[in-house]
């Protein structure tokens, strides 16, 4: 879930608040602060909209890392993954995307695009890096959903599919399909050890 509400404030990149400056938005409308400062009502609708509506129902950044660390202090964590809440010095928040040495990223609501505007109150959902000695604590709402092996098996096979056949490699690959060793079809695809056995005998044949 946690990654679901990271997609969904992906999709949210360039909203902003109408009129400008002040602070209307359907984030703040759905929390009912509609007019107040939004960064954290965006988090929240992301998770709403992800079906994993957070415990402490607030509009305030600090009030919601209160209520973690009192009642769930587990999901407060030292090191941020995509779908986090990470909790800004500054009274402001996003949700995570990635994290890279000394830096965060985030999807933020009510910030400007760049060092330029309000960093707390921009008007705006933005991705926006910032350095991680700016974070005050991330919150994990949930522990990330473990992938079957088949779903595991499938986003492989749907990863391999997109990715081109290397070039050393068509020339040789034509060549087998010619001699019937393989169908040529689906050439990045994983094969099982019975249709290797088969390639090879047929390899054996020719």
């Amino acid at each position: 879930m946690n990654r679901r509400a990271l997609d969904i404030a992906r999709r949210e990149l360039g909203s902003t608040e109408s009129p400008a400056g002040s602070n209307r938005t359907k984030y703040g409308k759905w929390l009912g602060l509609d007019g107040q400062p939004w960064c954290m009502s965006f988090v929240q609708w992301c998770f709403n909209q992800a079906g994993a509506p957070l415990p402490c129902r607030t509009g305030s950044c600090s009030a919601l890392l209160r209520w973690y660390r009192a009642n769930q202090p587990e999901r407060v964590v030292p090191d941020p993954m995509p779908g986090d809440i990470v909790i800004y010095r500054f009274g402001h928040t996003g949700i995570v995307e990635s994290a890279s040495g000394s830096d965060v990223t985030a999807i933020e609501g009510n910030t400007s695009p760049g060092q330029g505007g309000s960093q707390d109150n921009g008007g705006g959902v933005f991705r926006r890096t910032r350095k991680r000695s700016l974070a005050e604590a991330y919150i994990r709402p949930m522990e990330e959903e473990r992938m079957t092996g088949k779903e595991i098996y499938d986003a492989l096979c749907q990863y391999l599919s997109s990715q081109p056949v290397p070039a050393w490699a068509r020339a040789e690959l034509e060549e087998a399909a010619a001699m019937g060793i393989t169908d040529g079809e689906n050439p990045m695809q994983l094969i099982p050890r019975y249709q290797a056995a088969i390639m090879a005998k047929r390899a054996a044949a020719n």
